[in-house]
């Protein structure tokens, strides 16, 4: 395990590493980000067996939402590259006749990217995309509870860059103690809201910019307009995809009295289409990350009544897919973010009920709203909240690359993907350029009877 001390040099050595300016060439970003593809493809079966071994995922599961999700980012950078770096010029005032504006694109320098165990390789290697494309060094801090991914992410890491450029720390909780006593010129981290407040804090006695990637109570609404056997379908894949341990996964599904039995009919219809009789068997259905988890998660299981699933294997970290409904609420499963196979079943009989239960809590990371209706979808947008938003499906929000993900609130800040990723590790350097023959002198004193023009050509 490294020391501060160990830190404290490999931070100092980016640091060096940075201010020869080798890493503001966009040739070389461009050959980064292909080594990079290099490594993920020629490692895509080790990759594969690590994540199925930290969290039960298919090979399927894992390219379609970490290797391939990976590779077709960084298609999309490499793409766009040399137009997202290219200076943006901004329109001058008269008052300032003479001079030109624009906007540079500069990266921060040293970075730090925290990353979780839920999607450990896209969430570890997603935001580096976007710091390598600026133009930064970073170091990486993969999570401990997926240790085989960790291991792999580590040779991979090794195997494209040298340290002095990118890193990859110890996986255990202690170093990410010792990474935040450092000075980076950005920090990006994605987990948990309670430690999100702890690496706020510990950014700010550097004054150090953030990025919070945080979670939260994403609700799932489903009118009486719905089509429901199309919501069953998408909320059965988008709940359950990754056994649940997703951060922008429906957390709570509220649904009008009217269609409750149907939908909860088609819902358990749908986990049997997708999973089969007995989930356990599937090979398309993950596994809960370790027995802390799955120990938190057990626990919740008696707070409600069953209407399906509930059984589970401790030996095997299997949890079914399982809904539970007549909730009280103060119950752990409306109070904190599930991250799990658990869906809590809240009927209701007024949608503005929805709305008000909604906005009465922190805002979420993700809404998702099932109608036929654009009026009634319209009016869900305009009078709710949340980091993104889907209708008529769950999750797709975050596989458009064109489209920025983040939270608000308590769901976190900042967004990333696509140019979003490049412009967060970006810093944008306002510049003007003046003119030494075209420059107004009723800027200069003395002013005597100035005033009356400045006012005319500040309008």
């Amino acid at each position: 395990m490294m020391t501060n001390d160990k830190y404290t040099r490999l931070v100092k050595l980016q640091k060096a590493f940075f201010n020869e300016h080798i890493t503001r060439e966009i040739p070389f970003r461009l050959c980064a980000l292909d080594r990079l593809a290099e490594a993920l493809v020629s490692r895509e079966k080790q990759l594969g067996e690590a994540l199925h071994a930290d969290l039960g995922k298919s090979a399927f599961e894992s390219y379609a939402t970490e290797i391939g999700f990976l590779l077709h980012e960084i298609r999309t950078t490499k793409n766009h590259l040399q137009s997202w770096a290219r200076d943006r010029h901004r329109p001058t005032p008269l008052f300032l006749f003479g001079s030109k504006s624009r906007i540079h694109y500069e990266p921060y320098g040293c970075t730090l990217i925290i990353a979780p165990w839920n999607y450990p390789l896209q969430l570890a290697l997603s935001p580096l995309i976007g710091a390598i494309a600026a133009g930064n060094c970073a170091i990486v801090k993969p999570s401990g509870e997926a240790p085989r991914t960790a291991a792999a992410l580590q040779e991979l890491i090794d195997e494209c860059f040298e340290e002095e450029y990118i890193a990859v720390t110890d996986a255990d909780r202690e170093t990410t103690e010792l990474l935040l006593q450092e000075r980076f010129d950005y920090i990006f981290y994605t987990g948990s809201v309670e430690y999100g407040r702890h690496v706020m804090q510990a950014a700010s006695r550097h004054l150090t910019p953030v990025t919070l990637e945080l979670g939260g109570k994403s609700p799932c609404i489903v009118d009486d307009d719905a089509d429901l056997k199309a919501a069953a379908r998408r909320i059965v894949w988008g709940k359950f995809l990754n056994c649940g341990q997703t951060c922008v996964a429906p957390d709570y599904l509220m649904v009008h009295r009217k269609v409750q039995d149907k939908l909860t009919e088609h819902i358990r219809d749908e986990i049997t289409r997708q999973y089969g009789e007995n989930p356990q068997q599937s090979p398309d259905y993950p596994r809960i990350v370790n027995a802390r988890h799955f120990d938190r998660l057990s626990a919740l299981l008696s707070h409600g009544t069953m209407l399906c699933g509930g059984t589970n294997d401790p030996s095997d970290r299997y949890m079914a897919p399982t809904l539970l409904t007549d909730i009280p609420p103060q119950s752990p499963l409306l109070t904190d973010e599930i991250f799990g196979p658990i869906l809590p079943v809240l009927p209701f009989d007024d949608i503005d009920d929805c709305v008000e239960y909604v906005n009465d809590r922190e805002k979420p990371l993700a809404l998702y709203y099932f109608t036929r209706s654009k009026k009634r979808a319209r009016y869900m947008i305009q009078h709710t909240t949340s980091g993104g938003a889907c209708i008529n499906d769950t999750i797709v929000q975050t596989a458009n690359g064109n489209l920025p993900f983040g939270g608000i609130g308590n769901s976190g800040m900042g967004a990333y993907h696509g140019r979003e990723s490049f412009e967060t590790f970006s810093h944008c350097r306002s510049i003007v350029n003046s003119s030494l023959h075209l420059y107004p002198n009723f800027k200069f004193p003395p002013y005597a009877d100035k005033l009356k023009w400045l006012k005319r050509l500040m309008k």
